[in-house]
């Protein structure tokens, strides 16, 4: 969808039936993994550690490891708030702090107001500057899934960041001047942005939100000194608004055909789509290409869209310099159920075809349609496929089509009830960021393990106004838990180990040299556990629920600090009358070894 899973109760349609449990406290331990083959030095650290932070996911290839080790497994346990910084806003706090330098920059939910603190004197950091760009309050209204911001980006001496009004601003990062606005779309037709730019070559990369209102989704770049657009592409629609010509070449044959992203649809559907862009973009500097999701197509009524309704709930490679599609591939073909392609894809050489085989230059993405897709980067042939939480709305991919091999008992349907489909609309694995150690040689993935029924409704399009059309019904799955932090093996194809949790997991992960891996919970509690065994190994309870994402930097003083931005909101919405859900807050947590 474009934006997380809506703020229930704000439209009205989707009915929570969350039953109070019991979350086991076991986890599930394969010490057979080939993760816990030794690590040579030259797995350690991929690039030379600077103690800073200057892209949400740490690096453009969407790693979020850093390779600072003086808080590690062995001390971890002495880890003590240092500091606190209040934002002034409430709401759902889903970015990640930046530091550049000895400054550390943050923005809020809507309002959308960024701070630089001086952090030169490390235990009591000075506020630099505040930036207030005062989107319009009409906004708040079109904003299906919270007025969230999701991140920030540094570049060239500029902060850049998407406002909820569909604008997109740059601002002087040493003095907070205003120095660039952007309006990128029409607001009152339902878009908004909340997305993370990122900085390539000099480019902005920003998408849009609003597929739950009709939007017609894109990616678009930004001339990074002037703001001035240099390019669109659209996810549906003929190839010249997608930005396909002869140089696109994906690997399945059902989707190399002329103009698929309109023929795919029915009239001019295709117009009010969806396929937003509203989750993460990483950057392959070798191949130079761009990866990123769209999201699932609009409305969710799927009789009224009929055919594959390309190219929703997908992947593209682009060019970043002009735009151009490289490849593209579907993950959910015709989606019935907001299985939306936004989640990150993760650039990593591994050893696919075998130990001791010649890497394979891949993404790896944990999609919400509940399996994780191994890719070759190159070419978009789809290598692996594994489901990695608990699912029942297809039995497997079928890797000569690329397919899912669809249950028929599970497709939905207008006016009639399909009952105990898994993963439920928010996914088996959400927006939230995944982690890679190149030490452990695991990804860190937050999930869910939610189920639903489902009932598709008759909608009309009204521009602005919800364009939804189905009815949900939320089901815990399996076992009692609502979430789980699992360790995958992307080589192995297995989960190694999971910790259970009684809420979804809606915190982006970070992993460090350390062995350590960093979370937080819907309840507010930020956690601290050994990377290799996902023992808990220190735990504080914040005053807000955490759905930001934990980051750790170097300060001044040379001291390594760790850094979480609390405040509950955002798709977690839905579940405010479970017993444990926290009040609201906003507020900078930052924590140090005494």
């Amino acid at each position: 969808m474009s934006n997380p899973a809506p703020l229930f109760p704000v439209l009205g349609v989707l009915v929570l039936a969350l039953a109070s449990c019991d979350v086991p406290a076991a986890r599930q331990v394969d010490r057979t993994s080939s993760a816990q083959a030794p690590v040579t030095r030259g797995d350690t650290i991929p690039l030379p550690e600077d103690g800073q932070w200057t892209v949400q996911s740490k690096n453009v290839e969407g790693w979020r490891y850093s390779g600072l080790t003086e808080i590690d497994t062995t001390n971890v346990r002495n880890l003590r708030e240092a500091w606190t910084f209040s934002t002034g806003t409430l709401r759902g706090h889903e970015g990640t702090p930046l530091v550049v330098g000895s400054t550390m920059y943050l923005v809020t939910p809507f309002p959308n107001i960024a701070y630089a603190l001086d952090l030169a004197a490390p235990m009591q950091p000075a506020l630099k500057w505040k930036f207030q760009p005062n989107p319009s309050p009409r906004a708040i209204g079109k904003a299906c899934c919270d007025i969230v911001n999701r991140g920030w980006a540094y570049a060239d001496g500029k902060l850049v960041y998407n406002l909820l009004d569909a604008h997109t601003v740059a601002v002087d990062a040493e003095t907070g001047r205003e120095l660039w606005r952007t309006k990128m779309d029409e607001v009152e037709n339902g878009v908004t942005m909340t997305m993370p730019p990122l900085v390539v070559k000099g480019k902005v990369l920003v998408g849009n939100s609003g597929g739950e209102m009709g939007a017609h989704g894109w990616l678009a770049a930004l001339d990074l000194n002037t703001g001035r657009q240099l390019w669109r592409a659209h996810a549906t629609g003929p190839d010249s608004l997608v930005r396909i010509d002869s140089t696109y070449r994906p690997f399945y044959e059902w989707m190399r055909r002329t103009n698929s992203g309109l023929t795919s649809w029915p009239a001019d559907e295709w117009s009010r789509g969806g396929g937003a862009s509203w989750g993460w973009i990483t950057y392959d500097a070798a191949l130079d290409l761009i990866y990123y999701g769209t999201s699932n197509p609009s409305p969710w009524n799927q009789e009224q869209r009929q055919g594959d309704n390309l190219f929703t709930a997908a992947v593209f490679a682009r060019d970043p310099d002009t735009g151009m599609a490289r490849w593209a591939y579907q993950f959910t073909p015709h989606d019935e159920w907001d299985y939306d392609g936004v989640n990150e894809n993760t650039i990593l050489d591994l050893p696919i075809d075998g130990p001791g085989r010649p890497t394979r230059s891949v993404i790896v993405h944990f999609n919400r349609n509940a399996f994780v897709y191994v890719i070759d980067r190159r070419t978009g042939q789809v290598l692996s496929a594994t489901p990695f939480q608990h699912m029942n709305w297809a039995d497997s991919i079928n890797m000569t089509t690329g397919r899912p091999h669809v249950r028929a008992e599970k497709r939905t349907w207008e006016n009639r009830w399909t009952r105990d489909i898994c993963p439920h609309a928010l996914g088996a694995k959400n927006h939230p960021h995944t982690a890679w150690s190149p030490r452990t040689r695991l990804m860190y993935a937050p999930t869910l393990n939610l189920c639903m029924d489902y009932i598709a409704r008759p909608v009309s399009y009204i521009a602005g106004t919800p364009y939804w059309g189905a009815e949900t019904k939320t089901n815990v799955g399996p076992g009692g838990n609502r979430g789980e932090l699992i360790a995958w093996d992307p080589v192995a194809r297995r989960k190694v180990w999971g910790i259970p949790e009684k809420f979804p997991s809606f915190s982006p992960v970070l992993t460090t040299a350390g062995d350590l891996v960093l979370y937080g919970t819907i309840e507010g509690d930020f956690k601290a556990v050994h990377a290799r065994t996902g023992q808990l190994l220190w735990t504080k309870r914040l005053g807000s629920g955490i759905i930001g994402g934990p980051m750790t930097y170097r300060g001044p003083d040379g001291k390594q600090y760790v850094a979480v931005l609390s405040g509950i909101g955002g798709a977690t919405g839905g579940f405010r009358d479970v017993p444990g859900y926290p009040q609201q807050g906003g507020t900078l947590h930052v924590f140090t070894l005494p």
